[in-house]
């Protein structure tokens, strides 16, 4: 049989549309899915706080008041001992360098990271100091919960504030009290754990729910043909590793971490109240409720006016007077709109901008629709 070359067209042209529809089928599902690595934390992948304690040398007259700030001399006097310097009493008493702050250091180390490494350290004020720049921290332990030292920081700090004051006016900005030294700790600790030696490890889901947990074991369980995932609970699940697996944990944890999963989430409603913050999930639905917004606005307007004697009264006196002009608005444009059964998150966010409401008004009727049992989700207020 012979094809025409307007069949042939035609058959091409069927053949891209269909994938077309089929890349774009594709695309929509995968807009929906999250890998594995982006949703779940890996058991002891985590980071660790340190703190530590020193001495800041070489500002420009704003450091610490040593009759205000006690700690910054007792400091200030031990690391002088430590280095040779001894001083008396009465040199003590009379000492009043201004050049010198008592900071706070705080840093972050890394998972797994190698003796020698160097990572970044934060420098902010404990005493009184007023400004921060152009001083150089001294060598400074820092160490984590267990009191063990794992890094120890030293070096010049960048500020990104100032302070500048006048006889009349000071002006500030951002924080010159406190700044950060990039690079500025060197690691002197290793944590030790060996996660390739582990048989198994829990992988501790982000936003934990029961849903979320099984689609995840599901997908490690279908890629590795073989049941080696379970879904413990609503926030971890157990990933195990196969006997017959030539490659360690951390071999296993590289092959799963960029399965596609799609997350689910509860409805829910976080509002915040102080900064008019609304966000409502996806999920949320309102059963039918009939919603009318009015107010109530009470103006008053405050005049004094002053009531003078006359010239060379003898008995007159200068009064103030008070004139007040009170008007009410009783809300006389009030609106009344319908949200039918199953509303979505869109009907819903359309229902109420319908009505011309202010966030502060909208965080009122969400309250109110959720206490009259027509709002399914939670509310969450911060």
């Amino acid at each position: 049989m012979r094809l025409s070359l307007n069949n042939i067209f035609g058959y091409i042209f069927t053949l891209i549309l269909a994938m077309a529809i089929l890349f774009g089928a594709m695309n929509a599902a995968m807009a929906k899915t999250s890998r594995i690595k982006d949703i779940v934390d890996f058991e002891s992948v985590r980071d660790n706080q340190l703190v530590g304690y020193g001495l800041v040398v070489g500002l420009n007259g704003t450091g610490d008041k040593l009759i205000s700030s006690p700690f910054t001399k007792q400091s200030l006097t031990a690391m002088l001992e430590r280095l040779g310097v001894r001083m008396t009493d009465r040199e003590l008493r009379s000492m009043k360098t201004g050049n010198v702050a008592a900071v706070m250091i705080t840093a972050t180390l890394p998972p797994f990271i190698n003796q020698g490494a160097r990572i970044d350290v934060n420098i902010a004020s404990l005493g009184d100091a007023s400004d921060l720049r152009g001083g150089t921290l001294l060598i400074s332990p820092l160490m984590a919960a267990d009191g063990e030292v794992y890094a120890v920081a030293q070096g010049e700090i960048s500020i990104s504030g100032f302070s500048v004051q006048g006889d009349a006016a000071t002006i500030t900005q951002n924080t010159p009290t406190s700044g950060r030294i990039a690079s500025g700790a060197i690691v002197e600790r290793e944590i030790d754990f060996k996660l390739e030696e582990l048989q198994q490890v829990k992988l501790a889901l982000k936003n934990p729910d029961f849903t979320t947990a099984r689609r995840i074991a599901q997908a490690i369980n279908g890629f590795t043909s073989s049941k080696i995932a379970s879904a413990d609970n609503n926030a971890s699940v157990t990933l195990k590793r196969p006997s017959d697996f030539d490659g360690t944990i951390v071999d296993l944890i590289t092959d799963i971490e960029q399965l596609p999963v799609q997350p689910d989430q509860p409805a829910r409603v976080v509002i915040s109240e102080r900064s008019g913050v609304i966000v409502i999930g996806a999920n949320v639905r309102v059963n039918e409720v009939a919603i009318a917004q009015g107010s109530l606005t009470v103006k008053i307007n405050e005049t004094p006016q002053v009531s003078q004697a006359n010239p060379f009264s003898e008995l007159g006196e200068t009064v103030i007077v008070p004139r007040s002009d009170v008007s009410v608005n009783q809300g006389g444009d009030v609106r009344l709109a319908e949200l039918n059964t199953g509303v979505t998150l869109q009907d819903l966010v359309t229902g109420l901008n319908s009505l011309g409401m202010q966030p502060q008004d909208i965080i009122t009727i969400l309250q109110a629709i959720k206490t009259a049992g027509a709002l399914q989700a939670e509310i969450e207020v911060m």
